[in-house]
């Protein structure tokens, strides 16, 4: 590599409008009113979460696709903002559960749904909250499962698409 060489740019851009959309998705989840959500209106919210998956699933599939063809624009960043979408998804749905208290020891609030979400996708489980419904139990599995399948293609995807760059600019530069 040249000690000449320009770093590579940043796109300022990118970043930017990826921070926006976690900052909006945030905001969002901590502010959405969802009591009229769960054991008063299952059917929708069942409806919901399945829709949501199934929209994200598809989202996911589609920008893995395009960055294993080259078409996708920016596919890093938007294979990280739908994995945060799903994060978000599961949270929403382990705080509307756990509205009903059978459905979960120790989880309470908003943010405790966000951190048994991460806790359960990081595998990491300390147990200070725990699904002791079954429908939380059902809504964990699909996590587990959710994980293994679309959440690790989009990393690693992702993951080789930024090893890829580097070796480009690496190749280039030398």
């Amino acid at each position: 590599m040249s000690e000449n060489a320009p770093p590579p740019p940043v796109d300022t851009r990118a970043w930017l409008w990826l921070l926006g959309a976690f900052a909006v998705l945030m905001v969002l989840y901590f502010t959405l009113p969802l009591e009229w959500l769960g054991a008063r209106r299952p059917l929708l919210s069942w409806s919901l979460f399945a829709g949501a998956l199934t929209g994200l699933s598809g989202l996911l599939l589609g920008k893995i696709a395009g960055l294993i063809r080259g078409t996708a624009k920016r596919p890093v960043f938007w294979l990280a903002f739908l994995i945060w979408l799903a994060v978000t998804i599961f949270s929403t749905t382990y705080y509307v559960l756990g509205a009903h208290k059978a459905e979960f020891a120790g989880l309470e609030t908003r943010l405790d749904a966000l951190y048994f979400t991460v806790v359960t996708l990081a595998t990491v489980g300390y147990g200070d909250i725990t699904p002791a419904g079954q429908a939380a139990r059902l809504v964990v599995v699909l996590q587990i499962g959710y994980n293994f399948v679309f959440i690790a293609a989009a990393a690693g995807t992702a993951s080789r698409a930024i090893r890829g760059n580097v070796e480009k600019r690496i190749h280039r530069q030398g």
